[in-house]
C-alpha cells in the first residue's frame, strides 16, 4: 500500500538521524544519560547489593552506542518494510528510556528549560504513538488474535459438525433398526396367519372325511340288514320245500 510506503520512512527518519548524531556525539549523550543511569542503579542494584558506582557494570558511552546502532538498524528496517512490526517494537523500546533520560521536564527548575523539555517529551510521546500503530499494523493481513479466534471458531464448527454427523448416523441406524423390527413383526404375523389358515383347512378336511365315513356307514348298514333278511327268508323257504318233499316220499 502506498500510504505505508510513505509513512514508514517518514516515521523512521528521525530515529535514523538521532542514531547517527548519537554516534557522532557519544560523549555528550553519555553525559546527558549518566544521571538517569545513576538514579536507576541507585533504585535497583545499589540498594540491594551496596556496591559502589565504580563497581557497577555498564558504561554510559557503550550504552549510547548500542542505543544508536539499534535506532539506525531498526529505522532502516522500518523504512524498507523489512519486519516492520519488529522494527517498530525495537524503536519503541529504545525511545522510552531515551525520553525519560533526556527530557525529564518535571525535574527542571527553570521555566524556559522546563517548557522546552516538555515540548521534546511530547514530541517523543507522539512518536511513541506512531510506533504503537506501526506495531499493531498487520499490513492488511489478519492479526494473531484474529487468527487465534478464527482457528478456535473453525475448531468449534468442526466439532459441532462431527457431532451432527454422529447424531445423524445414530438416527439413521435407529430408523433402520426400527424398520427391520417392524418388517420382522409383519413377517411373523403373516406366518402366524398362514399357519392359522392351514390349521383351519386341515380341520375342514378332517371333518369332511369324518362325515363321509359316517355316511358310508349309514348306507352300508341298511344294505347288510336287507341281505340278512333275504338270506333268512331263503333259508326258511328251503326248509319248507324239504318238508314237503319228505311228506311226499312217505
Amino acid at each position: 500500500m502506498i500510504l505505508r510506503r510513505v509513512a514508514r520512512p517518514l516515521l523512521a527518519s528521525i530515529f535514523i538521524m538521532g542514531g547517527v548524531n548519537a554516534l557522532r556525539q557519544k560523549e555528550g549523550h553519555a553525559e546527558a544519560v549518566k544521571p538517569f543511569l545513576d538514579k536507576a542503579a541507585d533504585k535497583t542494584v545499589r540498594r540491594k547489593t551496596g556496591e559502589s558506582p565504580e563497581s557497577l557494570p555498564g558504561d554510559p558511552v557503550t550504552m549510547v552506542q548500542v542505543d544508536a546502532i539499534t535506532k539506525i538498524a531498526a529505522g532502516a528496517m522500518l523504512s524498507l518494510g523489512v519486519l516492520p512490526r519488529v522494527a517498530s517494537a525495537l524503536l519503541l523500546s529504545s525511545l522510552v528510556p531515551t525520553t525519560l533520560a533526556a527530557h525529564a521536564f518535571w525535574e527542571e527548575k527553570d521555566p524556559e528549560k522546563r517548557q522546552q523539555q516538555l515540548i521534546e517529551f511530547l514530541k517523543n510521546a507522539g512518536l511513541a504513538g506512531g510506533l504503537m500503530l506501526a506495531v499493531a499494523d498487520t499490513g492488511g493481513k489478519p492479526s494473531l488474535g484474529w487468527r487465534a479466534r478464527h482457528a478456535a471458531e473453525e475448531a468449534s464448527h468442526h466439532v459441532q459438525g462431527a457431532a451432527g454427523v454422529v447424531q445423524r448416523r445414530a438416527g439413521m441406524a435407529a430408523t433402520k433398526t426400527s424398520m427391520a423390527t417392524e418388517k420382522a413383526a409383519a413377517k411373523a404375523a403373516k406366518a402366524s396367519s398362514k399357519a392359522g389358515k392351514a390349521g383351519k383347512a386341515t380341520g375342514m378336511v378332517a371333518g369332511a372325511a369324518k362325515g363321509k365315513g359316517k355316511a358310508a356307514k349309514a348306507v352300508s348298514l341298511p344294505a347288510s340288514a336287507a341281505a340278512m333278511k333275504k338270506a333268512a327268508k331263503s333259508a326258511k323257504g328251503g326248509k319248507r320245500k324239504r318238508g314237503r318233499m319228505s311228506s311226499m316220499a312217505h
